[in-house]
């Protein structure tokens, strides 16, 4: 399952109901004390309520009433459910989902109580009409009555056909968002979200350093999410445990109720064994991995080598990831990142946090005042928290917002820059930073991208808060401009023309081959993924493009249960394949010299003008 959305009300700073949407790395910036980390902690009660637990001075102080909430809305749900009866049935023949169609899952937490526990609901667009408004709640055998009742020709065995045979035959439903109780619910509501539940995608928060917390060193482990990561690939056999504890306690039980029986019969006519299995917290807490650096226990180590180890987990997590599939999903929340880290520290644990997040079974949640990180991230990366106009706490999203966070976090463009490259998307950055790099190797007139300070990237599609920057500020410089398009769409021929036609010293082409991934080397992609995958200058069809070659190939070569979609395969090919090309494989895929034309000419534009 994947979290969407999350609404919190009445709870800390937010009063009236807000919501953020979720994507798969998602990043909340914002100035400190607005709100930031109260939506990662928010996550943690709603989840495990382990490193953060509810509590009664949770409620919003302005609000006047006695409780708050917290809700997420997940897709990705099971598309069908196993009841105890064995009868199947699915979140949507059953009006369990929202009018949005996401399985939304609201706790409400009574403050008027000594002990927060949660009621539990689904919010969901559910019949209304007296009669059939509460069949969920209903036995077996009051079903069967209402059936009869109705004279509906349907078996009278299995309740969520009966269900169904009701809705089918009331005329006006009248669906309407209702909270339905399903942590104390009975019968069929009850089992449902037992199904449910362990569906539920694990959640893993790294805090920031906090030296007023007595459990922040084992909070700042890494290793606790190494362990709730495992759980999560071992789930089978955990539920196989879980089930034949129950089974052989049962049977404990029921000996036990003979046993009585046969002391005194009137003491207990009926003995019925209630079985509650362990939460994926208690899980968790069975198990403890300690690490030591140099004989000095981890958590006893300054915060930046912990933080080092943080950035180490997540690099061997999103390798690990390429080459194997979770069946349940996982949420990474971190605060801070950047805290106690260099720089390049920094860079390195974006890219991570950016390769974990592609896969379908993660996502990624960071909080950050960091302009360094901060740059690296897309508009759909990006939601700012900010006071509106009537001081209200909102949260914004969208390319419009990376101005005000760029003035927020001080990003600033490099003065530096003499020449820009404007590409169509994130991966040519990758790609021509890489190419770049293996012909300077060979010949130090052409500029290596990858660290030449004179010249600036401009992404012209779905472009990063530093591009954004970048783009707006030095776009009123007038550097001189060298666009690249791939030949894939023919329109760009106009672009490349009036590029061409301004007269100012700026120059465009069109990719002689079908687009960029079409000059990678068959061996740099063997070599980074042990795959052999054919490139064509020019793909009879968009099947034998190279990225959906690689993803359908890559896909089966790693047993994945489906194929990898093509934008995630690009961005592989970008960050690892064209990252092994070597100036004698550009020679042999480009043998007319294009790819050395393009930087020549832009070293060209790099000097001074007479």
């Amino acid at each position: 399952m994947r979290l969407e959305r999350l609404f919190v009300e009445n709870f800390r700073c937010y009063g009236s109901e807000l919501s953020a949407r979720f994507g798969g790395l998602t990043a909340f910036i914002g100035k400190n004390d607005i709100g930031k980390s109260t939506l990662l902690e928010a996550l943690e009660i709603f989840f495990n309520s382990e490193i953060v637990k509810a509590d009664v001075t949770d409620k919003n102080i302005f609000s006047d009433g006695a409780s708050f909430s917290i809700t997420c809305d997940f897709s990705g749900f099971p598309p069908t459910l196993s009841l105890d009866a064995g009868a199947e049935t699915d979140l949507a023949t059953e009006y369990l989902l929202s009018a949005q169609g996401t399985l939304r899952i609201r706790k409400v937490f009574d403050c008027k109580s000594k002990k927060l526990v949660p009621e539990v609901y689904i919010v969901a667009n559910h019949p209304t009409t007296q009669g059939v408004h509460n069949l969920l709640e209903l036995k077996e055998k009051e079903l069967q009555a209402l059936v009869k009742e109705n004279e509906l020709k349907v078996p009278l065995k299995g309740n969520p056909g009966m269900r169904k045979a009701l809705w089918d035959a009331t005329p006006a439903l009248n669906l309407k968002e209702t909270d339905l109780p399903i942590s104390k619910a009975k019968e069929d509501a009850k089992r449902i979200w037992d199904a449910i539940e362990k569906h539920l995608p694990l959640y893993a928060l790294f805090q920031s350093d906090r030296k007023s917390q007595d459990s922040d060193g084992e909070v700042q482990n890494p290793m606790k999410a190494a362990i709730t990561a495992a759980l999560a690939e071992v789930q089978e056999e955990v539920e196989a445990i879980q089930t034949r504890v129950r089974e052989k306690a049962i049977e404990i039980a029921n000996d036990t109720h003979a046993a009585l029986m046969t002391l005194d019969s009137n003491l207990a006519k009926e003995l019925v064994p209630e079985f509650t299995p362990p939460t994926p917290a208690k899980w968790n807490s069975l198990f403890s991995i300690n690490m030591a650096t140099d004989g000095i226990p981890l958590n006893k180590r300054g915060s930046g080598v912990r933080r080092l180890v943080l950035v180490s987990f997540f690099k061997a997590e999103a390798e690990r990831k390429l080459n194997n599939s979770s069946r349940r999903s996982i949420i990474y929340a971190i605060e801070e990142p950047e805290t106690s880290q260099h720089p390049n520290n920094q860079r390195l644990l974006i890219d991570s946090l950016k390769d974990l997040s592609d896969e379908p079974t993660c996502q990624v949640v960071i909080t950050t005042h960091s302009p360094g990180l901060a740059a690296e991230l897309s508009a759909e990366d990006i939601r700012f928290v900010a006071r509106d106009t009537d001081n209200t706490l909102c949260i914004r999203e969208g390319a419009p917002i990376f101005g005000i966070v760029a003035e927020t976090l001080g990003v600033t463009p490099d003065s530096r820059v003499r020449a820009l490259l404007c590409v169509e998307g994130p991966n040519d950055v990758l790609a021509f930073r890489a190419l770049s790099r293996a012909l300077h190797q060979a010949d130090a007139d052409i500029p290596d991208l990858s660290n030449d300070e004179r010249i600036a990237f401009v992404v012209l599609g779905g472009s990063t808060l530093n591009q954004w920057v970048t783009e707006n500020y030095l776009r009123a410089l007038r550097k001189p401009e060298l666009h690249i398009y791939d030949r894939d769409v023919p329109s760009y021929e106009i672009a490349v023309a009036e590029v061409n036609g301004r007269g100012d010293g700026s120059h465009a082409f069109r990719t002689a081959k079908h687009e960029i991934e079409c000059y990678l080397h068959p061996d740099a992609i063997r070599d980074a993924f042990g795959v052999i995958v054919p490139v064509y200058d020019h793909p009879a069809s968009s099947a034998d493009s190279v990225a959906k070659q690689f993803a359908a190939i890559y896909s089966a070569s790693r047993g994945f249960d489906g194929v990898m979609r093509e934008s995630t395969a690009k961005r592989y090919l970008a960050e690892r394949a064209f990252n092994n090309m070597t100036a004698a494989w550009i020679d042999e895929r480009d043998p007319t010299g294009e790819v050395r034309g393009w930087f020549t000419q832009l070293s060209q534009m790099l000097l001074p003008t007479p």
